[in-house]
């Protein structure tokens, strides 16, 4: 027997026990959910080589960490056991195929898939249809009573539907949504409290107060996917219909169930869900698979601490721990001078990540990143990765505060911070090449001027051999210019003319957007062309009356502001005459928002269309004088259902509001343009 291993195995059992503690005990985690998850990997594999190490305190003996002093303790009758996870497509296959062999069939299972909600679990004792105790889970054998602050949850239904079981113990997830999570951390901020470091640190937090009112102050949710104890009820065949009587009797469960047969059909619906992660209105960190006849579920039966009958699949993780290596500054389309930490490569949300955003100066010192810091990083789906946190137990002697650069990076003029402003900014303008460069990128792009094959390497090249130095220029490269260019044949010089000479007929919106005034997005472009009708009426306005910019829907007196200065700059005036001279035109934005057929309705995009893009769907609805917005609520008058639709659908679906498919969308839109 290997001494090494023994006190390797010792020295994991004294890690996770204090992970355990700082989580459950403390609410204040150190490390990401992903590496407890290694840690306790790592001490499984090792009690599997040395079975003869296992002592009955190790922490693969039981679920999870002890219940708080602060509450009464609650023995479950049933165990809440946890469940095994998976973390590749193979362990999925061979957890079906234990199970088929144990079950003595070839034929493919039949499963109850489910997301993971990344919550607390709880128990609820139903009786006679009335709330009379909750639990969590605690160490899966003994819990805390929480009764009180699960009353407090509006989504807990207190009395259930007639016909409900004389005794019913239901387990479900405690969680936070996270529109929910990020108001409660604006208004700890507010306060100048802490803030939770993730919507179950909130959650888990949220439930366990002394003081319930606090409690129902929380923004807390609540699905049910199982029971423990149940009598006066003869159970279902199948997992799906014991979630339908549930819901039948109110309680609250996740929308996403799907009934899935064999692996492959496990599989799929992880990758579907994959997808769609992003996008939900909670956060969730895998899918469960559930062996969905109870029958089955019985004969498969339950190991020391889970049952044989489900599997957590997870996701990769989305939150890691690696080190700066430096912190540089890059400056932006508007004299923006951003800090970005350069990591040592680490995987993270599906990817490889050496490279994040630490958004502005105040960012840096809030958070207070150094040079050789170890710190979290989190990517969720597409989101651009950041900084979670330092972990400052970890920092190493002598480190520095990053200061912030006088000079900029780039052109070495000066770098100024206004009070009250969390950015800071190049003086240099135009005459700083790292903005003349993203300023011509944002020109040309998809939602701009649209120039195809105008990309990034492309634009560098004619910035740093000075053809081009203004949008305008653009108009006057010819087929010389850019087959000089590495990587430019004959053809792709010839695509790029034509598509310049394309651009040239373009609308008032894209144009004000293709400027690139400083906060002036594409609503806002929009809002602006709606309000004036066309480019000389708003520059008249910026002149002689910037008060009536302000009278434009979505635009403020900071918006427009920017816009008075944009246009009282001379260089800016000088380029919009060369953009005229070279050919570019736009017609009249004439109609007001009062005028146009969808005035006053809100729409909701959810999911991808097939035929065109979200923006270019969104730029129909706009010009037909509809809003756009990213949140379902009563006054939405459509939404419209791509493939994959995420969370928004089912809402709307509760609220009873009218559903488009895309060609019930085409068919509006051509019903009212004129």
């Amino acid at each position: 027997m290997s001494g090494g291993a023994r006190e390797r195995i010792a020295a994991l059992r004294t890690e996770i026990a204090h992970h355990d503690e700082r989580y459950y005990g403390l609410d204040d985690p150190q490390i990401p959910d992903a590496d407890y998850d290694q840690l306790l990997r790592e001490l499984r594999a090792l009690e599997g080589a040395h079975p003869e190490l296992i002592t009955p305190d190790s922490p693969t003996q039981r679920v999870a960490g002890a219940p708080s002093a602060a509450f009464e303790a609650v023995v479950h009758e049933v165990p809440m056991l946890s469940l095994d996870n998976a973390f590749s497509d193979e362990e999925v296959r061979a957890f079906e195929r234990r199970a088929a062999e144990r079950l003595g069939t070839d034929e493919p299972l039949e499963y109850l898939a489910e997301p993971k909600l990344d919550g607390l679990a709880v128990t609820a004792i139903y009786r006679a249809g009335l709330l009379e105790r909750a639990a969590t889970r605690g160490d899966g054998f003994k819990g805390e009573d929480v009764t009180a602050n699960v009353r407090a949850i509006r989504a807990v239904p207190l009395r259930l539907h007639a016909k409900a079981p004389a005794l019913l113990e239901v387990r479900g997830e405690v969680f936070m949504p996270l529109q929910g999570f990020e108001r409660l951390n604006r208004e700890a901020e507010a306060r100048g409290e802490k803030t939770f470091v993730n919507p179950r640190n909130a959650a888990a937090g949220s439930l366990r107060q002394l003081d319930p009112r606090i409690t129902a102050a929380r923004p807390l949710q609540m699905y049910c996917y199982g029971l423990g104890s149940v009598s006066g009820w003869d159970l279902p065949e199948r997992q799906s219909e014991l979630l339908e009587a549930l819901r039948q009797w109110g309680l609250p469960v996740c929308p996403e169930g799907r009934r899935v047969q064999g692996v492959e059909g496990c599989l799929q619906y992880y990758r579907q869900m994959g997808e769609r992660r992003a996008h939900l209105a909670y956060q969730i960190d895998g899918v469960v698979y559930k062996v969905e006849r109870l029958a089955y579920q019985t004969r498969l039966g339950f190991l020391s601490r889970a049952p044989r009958w489900a599997l957590a699949h997870k996701f990769p993780a989305e939150e890691a721990m690696t080190r700066v290596r430096a912190i540089e500054w890059q400056v932006g389309r508007t004299g923006a001078v951003t800090p970005v930490a350069r990591l040592e490569p680490v995987f993270v949300g599906g990817v490889t990540v050496s490279n994040v955003t630490l958004h502005n100066f105040d960012e840096v010192q809030r958070k207070d990143v150094r040079v050789g810091d170890t710190v979290v990083v989190r990517r969720a789906g597409d989101v651009i990765p950041e900084v979670v946190r330092v972990i400052e137990a970890r920092r190493p002697p002598h480190t520095d505060a990053v200061a912030l650069p006088q000079r900029c990076p780039v052109c070495h003029s000066e770098v100024l911070k206004p009070a009250g402003e969390a950015v800071a900014r190049c003086t240099g303008g135009f005459s700083c090449p790292a903005q003349r460069q993203e300023a011509i990128r944002h020109f040309a792009g998809r939602l701009a001027m649209d120039i195809e094959g105008l990309g990034e390497k492309v634009v560098a090249q004619l910035v740093e051999r000075g053809t081009v130095r203004s949008p305008a220029d653009l108009y006057g490269l010819g087929a010389a210019d850019l087959q000089s260019l590495e990587r430019m044949g004959e053809k792709s010089a010839a695509n790029l003319i034509a598509a310049l000479g394309r651009s040239k007929q373009t609308t008032l919106p894209r144009l004000l957007y293709a400027l690139g005034i400083r906060e002036v997005g594409e609503a806002t472009a929009l809002a602006l062309a709606r309000h004036f009708g066309d480019l000389d009426a708003l520059i008249e306005a910026a002149d002689e009356h910037p008060e009536q910019i302000e009278q434009v829907a979505e635009v403020g007196p900071v918006v427009a502001a920017h816009v008075h200065a944009f246009f009282a700059a001379p260089e800016h005036r000088a380029l919009i005459g060369r953009l005229r001279e070279a050919g570019v035109t736009w017609a009249p934005f004439a109609a007001r928002p009062a005028d146009l057929p969808l005035a006053g309705q809100t729409f909701v995009l959810t999911g991808t269309l097939a035929g065109m893009t979200r923006e270019q769907a969104q730029e129909a609805l706009s010009a037909l004088g509809a809003k756009v917005s990213g949140t379902v609520s009563k006054k939405t008058r459509y939404v419209v259902a791509g493939e994959a639709p995420g969370s928004k659908l089912t809402k709307a679906r509760a609220l009873a509001i009218p559903i488009l498919d895309e060609a019930g969308l085409r068919q509006l839109l051509e019903a009212h343009r004129r």
